[in-house]
């Protein structure tokens, strides 16, 4: 296929929404330009691939498919958070025309230190306007964008599930991970959430895979009953060595996401990732289209999955009420 015929095809498809785009993007398209997506990504490629399908969904929903109108340069920090400001460094010089910012707070703060130019389309944020990334949901103005996850309103469902779930058990802990850019104001909103339901709430931490039986151990030693883990771009990629160390010591625990319960963990209550993704393409192909970032809101999530582990429940002796069942979005036997 010529450039020409490639360039026919994508006005064909575009429609009337071709008239509206900036002289700029006209131009380019004009020229057959292929556009460039910089990805830069908090964790790994391999622990990555559903999301990147989601996001790539998105995109072609609006009419951008990759190797056709668009390429996409992936950067990987593979959860050394450190090498994400050099990354996003390198997408700038490359001049990719949108970065977008996977996996958290951590690679969107990299990418927002880097330019504020290039537009920056984030996902998975809890609140971008606490950690300075938009001046608000409705009207972002600067150079980014994106998907909130909504956390701190989550943390006080999955407090109030995880207590249905095994009522008699009076304290609980919070595992705080790599990630969390606002420790002290996630560590207030969980305690007052905990004190609403008569709950004493206990931090603690995991810096490594390697620090997971070490805060399970940790939380018995203090007479812990319970654990709610807090959502971030380490924990959702070490999933599989958490949930076992949950498991091996026989505590019962909620998960931000259903990724988690599928992989053993007992129960979950979170957004749909994959869902959040495909949101997240489609407002890059709207920036490609040449909307301004700072004009797109915010989006927050409409969509939560709550999944419960039977197994699991059976090997803890613990028996989920029939209202729970009712409420749960997925059963996994």
């Amino acid at each position: 296929m010529t450039v020409t015929t490639r360039r026919r095809e994508l006005l064909a498809v575009l429609g009337a929404a071709a008239a509206a785009w900036p002289l700029a993007a006209r131009a380019q398209q004009a020229q057959g330009r292929v556009a460039t997506i910089g990805w830069l990504g908090s964790f790994s490629s391999e622990t990555s691939r559903p999301l990147v399908a989601a996001f790539h969904q998105g995109l072609k929903e609006i009419g951008y498919v990759e190797g056709q109108n668009v390429t996409t340069e992936y950067r990987w920090a593979d959860n050394q958070y450190s090498r994400l400001p050099e990354q996003a460094a390198d997408l700038v010089r490359l001049r990719v025309d949108v970065i977008v910012a996977a996996g958290g707070e951590p690679a969107a703060l990299a990418a927002k230190a880097a330019t504020s130019t290039i537009p920056i389309v984030f996902s998975a944020i809890d609140d971008p306007v606490r950690v300075g990334l938009v001046a608000s949901f409705n009207r972002p103005g600067g150079n980014a964008t994106g998907m909130s996850i909504f956390n701190t309103p989550l943390n006080a469902k999955r407090l109030e599930l995880l207590h249905e779930l095994v009522p008699k058990n009076k304290t609980v802990a919070l595992l705080l991970s790599r990630g969390v850019p606002d420790t002290e104001n996630q560590t207030a909103d969980a305690r007052a959430a905990a004190g609403t339901l008569g709950l004493d709430l206990h931090v603690l931490s995991a810096e490594s895979e390697g620090d997971f039986d070490r805060a399970f151990a940790q939380a018995i030693e203090m007479r812990v009953g319970a654990m709610m883990v807090h959502p971030t771009a380490f924990v959702f990629t070490q999933r599989v060595p958490l949930v076992a160390a949950a498991r091996r010591h026989a505590v019962p625990t909620i998960y931000p996401a259903r990724e988690f319960a599928v992989a053993g963990g007992l129960l979950s209550y979170g957004i749909d990732f994959l869902d959040v993704y495909r949101h997240a393409g489609l407002y890059a192909g709207r920036v490609l289209k040449g909307e301004k970032v700072g004009d797109l809101p915010v989006q927050q999530p409409t969509r939560f999955i709550l999944a419960i582990n039977l197994n699991t429940a059976k090997e803890l002796g613990i028996a989920p009420p029939d209202r729970l069942l009712a409420l749960a979005d997925e059963v996994i036997e």
